[in-house]
């Protein structure tokens, strides 16, 4: 079956506003949040999100929660960050923290847990009628060809043969939307990380895989139907392809955010170098100061935006 192509990028002056791509909501006359535990009729969206111009999510409801911590205090902002509250309290699906103009969310692992949180996140921002708004997401990753502790900033997020696309089935047919990120934004955030010590940090592609176990060749998991030449030789056309890291969110990430308008990026950490090995056996105290990176690097670049930072 022949899949169908969707580039949709919208005008510049369209990229202002996130944009939501379903005739049918204007519509309806209640938009049930169900997973966040929002509605536009329980809820005055513009009035709770209306200045949200930065959105951060990650996979740890525990990370994202000690991010809005972090990002609280690096701004500066009244109150102590130890009393942020859980937006999305009642659920138990994703945690919502909002902090100033920054919104922290967690998103679960996988393609389809974050793209449920996506759809609701984007129609959240578009009730709440948000502007200029900047997405990142902030992750772990397994290197290729890195050394653990490398900040990779996505310039593609390729699927499994290393295609910059996201394939969707709807309604039996395949739907394959671009996953190519905004290219001044991974310029930028490129730059932010020279300016701060002790963060290397590369741009290059993403791969997106649906498994962190055989999806992404480890040797390591319940089933193993693959030699470790048979590996060694798949991360090497990954390698040439211009992968530098793996992971298992980006593509859909990339592609949501693209069609809708809304400039985004990945910044994940690796945690090892998928060529030397499966497991993870770094010890724990540096495994958080690692995790620490893309919050430092992104952190860094909202308060440049804001002009804390000259």
């Amino acid at each position: 079956m022949a899949p169908i192509l969707l580039n949709c990028m919208g005008s510049d002056h369209m990229k202002q506003h996130v944009q939501v791509k379903n005739p049918y909501l204007d519509a309806m006359e209640e938009d049930i949040l169900y997973h966040f535990s929002l509605s536009t009729k329980t809820h005055n969206l513009p009035e709770m999100f209306g200045d949200i111009k930065f959105v951060c999510v990650g996979g740890s409801a525990n990370r994202m929660k000690a991010f809005a911590q972090f990002i609280h205090q690096e701004l500066s902002l009244p109150g102590s960050c130890d009393e942020l509250t859980d937006i999305c309290e009642g659920t138990d699906r994703y945690c919502m923290y909002k902090v100033g103009p920054v919104l922290s969310i967690s998103h679960g692992m996988g393609v389809p847990s974050i793209s449920i949180m996506l759809h609701e996140l984007i129609k959240l921002l578009h009730h709440a009628h948000c502007r200029d708004v900047v997405l990142f997401r902030l992750g772990t990753s397994g290197g290729v060809g890195l050394n653990p502790g490398t900040v990779v900033i996505t310039e593609k997020a390729v699927d499994y043969s290393f295609r910059p696309q996201f394939e969707q089935v709807v309604l039996g047919k395949v739907i394959t939307r671009s996953t190519e990120l905004d290219e001044g934004l991974a310029s930028e955030l490129l730059q932010c990380s020279s300016e701060l010590q002790d963060i290397p940090t590369v741009i290059g592609n993403t791969l997106c895989t649906h498994d962190f176990y055989e999806g992404q060749g480890r040797l390591d998991g319940a089933l193993c139907s693959f030699s470790l030449e048979e590996k060694q030789e798949y991360l090497r056309k990954a390698y040439e392809a211009g992968v530098k890291n793996i992971e298992m969110e980006s593509t859909v990430f990339a592609a949501m955010s693209r069609v809708c308008g809304v400039k985004a990026a990945v910044v994940c950490v690796t945690l090892l170098n998928r060529f030397e090995g499966d497991q993870i056996t770094t010890p724990h105290d540096v495994l958080v100061e690692y995790q620490k990176r893309p919050q430092l690097l992104v952190s860094h670049f909202i308060k440049k935006r804001l002009g804390h930072i000259v």
